[in-house]
Parts: structure tokens; sequence; C-alpha cells
């Protein structure tokens, strides 16, 4: 495994750090009212958080998503481990998409109103997956 990040790798990296980084600081003071609306749709998805508290969760989402955007952004942290954890993190996103009525169209895959926010990270799904995918065929 390569322990710093290709030059080529740090555009996306340094794009996904910017968005994921703006949205776990954003979080970081969340009122009870964010962090119960957060916690719902959240919960609503994922039925094993449902017993989290909502303002815990938001502190938890908020510090997960700073420790990926600063991995993503400090080019030591090795692109197989930062893409795997930034795939996980935009499965997870696009699982919210999914499984959360009125996001998606009727039978469709395609966006509602609501669910364009959601669906447009599709792109940190693929760079997650393309440096994974690149440092795994390096290693070979």
């Amino acid at each position: 495994m390569k322990f710093c990040a290709r030059p080529h790798q740090l555009p996306s990296r340094l794009a996904a750090a910017a968005v994921i980084l703006n949205s776990g600081l954003s979080k970081v003071h969340a009122d009870e009212q964010t962090a119960a609306g957060l916690h719902g749709m959240a919960a609503n998805t994922y039925p094993f958080l449902r017993d989290m508290d909502p303002v815990a969760f938001t502190k938890l989402l908020s510090r997960s998503e700073i420790a990926l955007g600063t991995a993503l952004l400090v080019p030591v942290v090795p692109s197989l481990l930062a893409g795997a954890a930034l795939t996980g993190f935009a499965a997870g996103l696009l699982g919210l998409y999914l499984r959360t009525p009125g996001m998606r169209q009727e039978r469709s895959l395609r966006p509602s109103e609501q669910g364009i926010g959601l669906v447009k990270d599709i792109w940190l799904l693929g760079i997650g997956i393309g440096l994974v995918v690149e440092e795994l065929q390096a290693a070979d």
C-alpha cells in the first residue's frame, strides 16, 4: 500500500474533502431541532439508529465527517484507506436516497425534487471506488 497520495489523486481527494469537511463543520453546533431532523431521516432508513440520542448521533456524524474529510485532505493517508472510507460513507448516503420515501420519482431511480440533494453525492462514491480500484491494481 502506497503511503502517499499520487499527485493525480489530489484534485478529487481535495474536492471530496472540501464538501465533507464543510458538512461536518456545519453540524458541530447543531441545535436540537436540526439534530432531531438529521437523526429522524437516518433512523427511518437505518433502523439500528433509532435508539440513539439525536444530539449524540449528530455529534458522531459531525466528527465522522470531519475525520473523513481530514483523511482525504492529508496526502500521507493512503488512498486505499481514504477511498475505502469514502466509499462506505457515500454508500450510506446513497442508501438514504434509495430507501427514504419521497427521494425518488414513483417506480423510478430518477430523483424527485427532494432527492436531488442526496443523489448528487454519487460522485463521492465514484471517487471512493476509483481510489480503491487504482490502489488495488497498483498492488498487483
